[in-house]
């Protein structure tokens, strides 16, 4: 059995109920489909976490459905900002601590304001990145949301 990682430590220590999807994952193909179909769960229900900067907020982390794109106008609004880019692959590390297809929304280097697409509600449980590839925490979206302090909004093209 894998350790666990930080993000999974931290929502135990949160006494948020976790269990844990491993799958094996290809460095030619980090998308959330494959992780959704790996552990069984459908794309809708498996949340990816991105990064980006608002010209005036900063550093902004929005969850999404992996079957879906963060739109950046709604994510600005959401973040009450005018403009809203994703950040470079090559800043992710240096600002989250977490690699590209391993980027969790919990245990970032630094606490940023978080976002959820609204959709993760409809679900009892979501799966979102354990912190590292090819491992996933399913956890309920509002006791997760409360841990990280993020806020609900529409956010998904």
């Amino acid at each position: 059995m894998a350790t666990k990682t930080n993000a999974v430590r931290l929502v135990e220590q949160a006494n948020i109920p976790c269990r844990e999807g491993f799958y094996d994952y290809d460095e030619k193909d980090l998308s959330g489909i494959h992780a959704a179909q790996s552990i069984g769960m459908p794309p809708e229900q498996v949340f990816k976490t991105l990064v980006a900067r608002g010209a005036k907020t900063g550093i902004n982390v929005f969850c999404i459905p992996v079957c879906c794109e963060l739109d950046l106008k709604k994510a600005a609004k959401a973040a009450g900002d005018k403009n809203m880019e994703l950040v470079a692959l090559k800043e992710l590390l240096g600002l989250t601590g977490y690699i590209r297809g391993g980027c969790s929304p919990v245990g970032m280097k630094k606490k940023y304001p978080t976002y959820f697409d609204e959709t993760c509600i409809l679900w009892e449980e979501i799966a979102v990145s354990a912190g590292e590839r090819g491992h996933q925490m399913i956890v309920p979206p509002e006791a997760l949301a409360r841990l990280v302090g993020a806020k609900f909004a529409d956010i998904i093209l």
